[in-house]
């Protein structure tokens, strides 16, 4: 394994910290997140003409770039340096690695090129606050445990006997991008109670039935919205293989993982940044605050903390299978810099205005929908088999993914 930076990777990262540091500043992010879209439409484009950020880790022959998934975690970093607001998430990270799974030829010939080109936005509807479950992050992601339960809630799915097609109907809240993303990948229940099982849907956002709004949440950089459908025609993402959506699922979590890690760790170095630059010119009894031993003690701690941080980070994206650990990692080293920036900023950093709250809010947000840590670290641990039952054999499966490869 060769750790080094190659020269292309090194030229995604300034050209991206150079753009970003000129339009997505804090009144930049600020202003962009009170528009109607919750981000910078203008941006999103330029980011998608002039870097190809949206098709960066598709292949090339469905009109993406064709880089790695390490490529895209390290711009993942410099959009989390910045907390720029944009679909990238939604729609690069969840949704596009779903239907370059499991899409037919046709679906992908005609959704990947326009994702890539930043065409198209996308985002994962998964029922209720379940998000983490359904990416197999936090918990073995069977669908009964994340899909509305099988006899009622969620989203439930059958087929339109006129037209031959698929009806959806139910509502999911908490969507990222789900006010706005032009495309919907629905999870849903069909085949009734008994033989309940859950699948993937295509539902544009043109399609009737389909009634969307924005929903107010604590992390504005990170817009979400509430999902209604009622007989909305939908399309089958795919074949209907139960195995392979769970499995396409992990896959993508593990993925999303890593680029999250890899954009917590950036964010959690600005915060740094910032609170040193900040001790370093606020004077108390004479002399700069950082000059005291226990605010540089402070400091250091953090500064550890982000280094382990980021090397989880590179790794999961270079191995994506420890993405739960580099994520846990890398919102409790965020948590921990943005209470130290909001605390040693004194008096003014415990008002909401403050640039540090934007680094607070993002950390509080993204463990609600991606963690809790503890769980993060406690799936991963299950896992690699530590905490095995006791008498159980040595290679037992004991996930889903596992059982199903046996």
């Amino acid at each position: 394994m060769d750790a080094a930076f190659t020269a292309e990777q090194d030229e995604i990262r300034r050209t991206l910290r150079e753009l970003l540091g000129k339009r997505s500043g804090p009144d930049e992010v600020k202003a962009a997140v009170r528009t109607p879209a919750g981000y910078d439409r203008e941006l999103w484009q330029q980011l998608a003409r002039q870097l190809g950020l949206p098709g960066l880790a598709l292949p090339e022959d469905r009109g993406g770039v064709g880089c790695t998934l390490a490529d895209l975690a390290l711009a993942c970093e410099e959009t989390g340096r910045a907390l720029t607001p944009s679909p990238l998430l939604a729609t690069s990270v969840l949704a596009a690695p779903l239907i370059a799974a499991l899409g037919t030829p046709a679906q992908q010939a005609e959704l990947l090129p326009r994702i890539a080109g930043g065409e198209l936005t996308a985002t994962l509807v998964v029922p209720g606050p379940a998000l983490s479950t359904a990416l197999g992050l936090t918990c073995d992601n069977a669908p009964d445990g994340w899909a509305g339960g099988g006899r009622a809630g969620g989203i439930q799915a059958r087929v339109d006997m006129e037209a031959g097609g698929w009806l959806l109907y139910g509502e999911a809240a908490q969507v990222l991008d789900g006010h706005g993303a032009e495309l919907l990948v629905v999870a849903a229940h069909t085949g009734g109670f008994a033989r309940s099982r859950a699948q993937l849907f295509l539902v544009r956002a043109d399609a009737p039935g389909l009634a969307r709004a924005r929903q107010t949440v604590l992390d504005e950089t990170r817009p979400q919205g509430r999902v209604q459908l009622r007989d909305t025609p939908a399309e089958l993402l795919g074949e209907d293989d139960q195995a392979e959506i769970c499995a396409a699922l992990a896959a993508a979590g593990l993925g999303a993982a890593a680029v999250l890690a890899a954009e917590a760790a950036g964010a959690a170095g600005q915060a740094l940044a910032r609170t040193v630059e900040y001790v370093q010119a606020r004077e108390q009894f004479g002399r700069p605050v950082g000059s005291f031993q226990a605010v540089k003690h402070r400091l250091a701690d953090v500064y550890v903390q982000l280094q382990a941080a980021r090397s989880a980070a590179y790794y999961a994206a270079w191995d994506p299978g420890q993405g739960g650990l580099a994520l846990a990692q890398g919102l409790e080293a965020l948590r921990t810099a943005a209470a130290e920036a909001v605390q040693l900023h004194g008096g003014i950093g415990f008002t909401w205005e403050h640039d540090a709250h934007l680094y607070f809010k993002r950390a509080a947000a993204d463990e609600l929908l991606f963690g809790p840590v503890h769980r993060l670290r406690a799936y991963a641990a299950q896992r690699a088999g530590l905490f095995a039952p006791a008498g159980t054999p040595a290679g037992t499966p004991t996930t889903t993914e596992e059982r199903v490869a046996v």
